[in-house]
């Protein structure tokens, strides 16, 4: 049994390290791209213990990522030398006990125009204060600087 299928609330209210960065697409990664990277993220992240979301729009990739540390690090340091990533910006991370804030979702990509929707949505039902400050920081993160370009997407 992996980290991310455990139902036991003990179990889901582990150490986790969550990073939130963006970065411009490189100019010849298109939709049949981004998915490639969702069907092999799917594939890798649950091996690592590794749940998230990934937005694309605009030439923009943003990008919510939760698990172990180490793992976590791991996979931003490929992501910082992938040739499909240009000006990988980290906006925020943290490490905190809690539950998965994306724990079914081992690696899920949004549509620009539904991102703001999910995390209103997500807010909305948050009952756990830890989750609806994190989703409130996502929000902040979509309506600053060059993230605007996804919410109008």
């Amino acid at each position: 049994m992996n980290d991310i299928d455990s139902s036991d609330d003990e179990a889901d209210a582990t150490l986790l390290y969550n990073v939130v960065y963006c970065s411009r697409a490189s100019a010849d990664v298109d939709d049949a791209a981004v998915s490639r990277i969702v069907d092999t993220s799917r594939r890798h992240n649950r091996e690592r213990g590794i749940t998230g979301l990934l937005v694309f729009g605009s030439g923009i990739f943003f990008q919510w990522l939760e698990g172990p540390r180490e793992q976590v690090m791991q996979l931003m340091a490929t992501l910082k030398t992938d040739s499909r990533h240009r000006e990988v910006v980290l906006l925020s991370e943290s490490e905190e006990v809690r539950e998965r804030l994306f724990s079914d979702w081992d690696m899920e990509r949004v549509s620009p125009d539904d991102i703001r929707d999910v995390l209103e949505d997500a807010l909305d039902s948050a009952e756990d204060p830890k989750h609806a400050e994190v989703l409130t920081l996502l929000l902040e993160h979509l309506d600053s600087g060059p993230l605007r370009e996804l919410s109008v997407a």
